[in-house]
């Protein structure tokens, strides 16, 4: 065996100081629908409720056997990572400082703060990440502190890599096909280079969010490159530009074989996974789920495994996601609607629902006309095939609207 396999075994072994393995377990909803052999690798279930612990542990770990005077470790991150680090830090009982930016929201601060208790320290900087990671760097410079990248580093690399160790350490057969959530790439890098070697017989599948495709971007140019903008939507791996270590890792792979999901089908995934599993999945952490459907014909009476990579999810954001899943599902939209100025006039209009239609807004945005309001309105149905004979009864009554649903400028400024 090489020299990596060996140390993503030895990482592996040390990291039973922290926790567990997490849980490998077979999905009998997702099997059962698919026709497949589904399992489901827990990430979701470590002590931080992601993989970063793996990684970050791994790299502190060697650090401290080769430099034992090295008492203080930077990090910069508003997620994952920043847990990871904080609860690292604790563990070998060292100095943690942790960049995040002034926008990072309370929650995750807090988080961030139990892990790591009187062990670190939190310093809020910049609006963007982009001048936090640089405030980071700085400091690391200043103080002569050990800088723990979130993914572009052969140490978190190999830590990642864990993941693939536990998997193949306690499934009964090889897997045909490991599906792998994308960032930054250092869970796909740690997880593709141990079973290349280990199980070489494996196939993978990468998932990235469509608004932060930089592994695609990477595959088709051949280097990594820097997207012009990212949707942020799933934070956990919305990344501008993969990893120059990660991407070496991963070179060769087809283009093919690196799907999208677009974020607001994600947010039906999260949905279903918790109200029929019970599962709580950040964004980044449905990912794999999340492409299945796509996957459907091909992986029919295979065994398939998706690495549920995070379930930080701040419940705050559910009205969020349950909207951007309805908006995806077409049975929520939205129209600007033009009602006559008359008494009876919107109860003519209600007349025109569906048993199963409801209004979930109506707000008059101009009535200062003498003849005519504008109004937004939303409504819900049961089945997105109820809204084709809906406007068909809005047309035949004259009624003159406009569905602003996937008009994402209009939409964000008066939804």
């Amino acid at each position: 065996m090489s020299d990596f396999v060996e140390k993503a075994r030895a990482a592996e072994v040390a990291m039973r100081r922290l926790f567990p393995p997490t849980p490998l377990q077979r999905n009998v909803h997702l099997s059962e629908r698919y026709g497949a052999d589904i399992w489901l690798k827990r990430e979701d279930l470590t002590p931080v409720r992601s993989y970063k612990l793996r990684g970050a542990f791994n790299a502190m770990r060697k650090v401290i056997a080769a430099q034992p005077d090295q008492k203080v470790f930077v990090a910069a991150s508003a997620g994952n990572h920043a847990q990871g680090v904080a609860f690292a830090c604790r563990h070998f009982d060292v100095r943690g400082v942790i960049f995040m930016p002034v926008t990072t929201p309370q929650q995750k601060i807090d988080k961030t703060r139990t892990f790591g208790g009187e062990n670190i320290e939190i310093r809020l900087t910049g609006d963007y990440f982009d001048d936090t990671l640089a405030s980071a760097q700085a400091y690391c410079a200043q103080v002569g502190a050990h800088f723990l990248a979130p993914f572009d580093d052969a140490d978190v690399i190999e830590g990642q890599a864990s993941v693939a160790v536990e998997i193949l350490s306690v499934l009964y057969h090889t897997p045909d096909l490991v599906i792998l959530p994308v960032g930054g790439g250092g869970l796909a890098a740690g997880v593709v280079s141990y079973m290349r070697q280990a199980a070489p017989e494996i196939a993978f599948k990468f998932v990235e969010p469509a608004g932060g495709a930089s592994l695609k971007a990477a595959v088709q140019a051949g280097a990594p490159v820097t997207l012009p903008g990212v949707d942020t939507f799933v934070d956990g791996a919305a990344v501008a530009r993969v990893g120059a270590r990660t991407f070496d890792r991963l070179r060769g792979i087809a283009s093919a074989d690196v799907m999208l999901a677009p974020e607001d089908r994600i947010c039906t995934t999260m949905l279903e996974m918790l109200n029929v599993e019970g599962i709580v999945l950040e964004p980044a952490g449905a990912l794999a789920v999340d492409v299945l459907p796509e996957m459907a014909e091909d992986i029919r009476g295979k065994s398939v495994i998706c690495v549920t990579s995070g379930g930080n999810f701040d419940f705050e954001r559910l009205p969020e996601v349950k909207e951007r899943a309805q908006r995806y599902s077409g049975v929520k939209k939205y129209f600007i609607l033009r009602l006559p100025q008359r008494p009876g006039a919107l109860r003519e209009f209600l007349d025109l629902l569906g048993p199963e239609d409801d209004v979930a807004r109506f707000e008059y945005l101009k009535k200062s006309a003498r003849n005519f309001g504008t109004v937004l309105i939303g409504i819900e149905t049961r089945q997105a095939q109820n809204f084709p004979a809906l406007l068909a009864r809005m047309d035949s009554h004259g009624l003159a609207y406009r569905d602003i649903t996937e008009d994402t400028t209009l939409a964000d400024f008066l939804i």
